[in-house]
């Protein structure tokens, strides 16, 4: 199980999987905006989608958990 985490704070623009998704090492999972640029956040492991912890438009802190890939 891969723990997908924010690296910095911000507030997340789009989510691009679903629970359930299949996702190969290096696929885009969300956007976050942070000192007004567009971060991709990608899968560091290929596997399923088991958790999905933020929403689109939320906040997010640095470290908090986004995303759980089940590899």
């Amino acid at each position: 199980m891969e723990i997908v985490e924010a690296p910095l704070a911000g507030k997340v623009l789009q989510i691009h999987v679903k629970v359930g998704d299949t996702v190969t090492e290096g696929d885009t999972l969300c956007t976050l905006e942070a000192l007004k640029m567009e971060n991709a956040i990608v899968a560091p492991v290929s596997g399923t989608v088991k958790e999905i912890r933020i929403t689109q438009g939320q906040a997010i802190k640095a470290g908090e958990t986004m995303i759980i890939i089940e590899s």
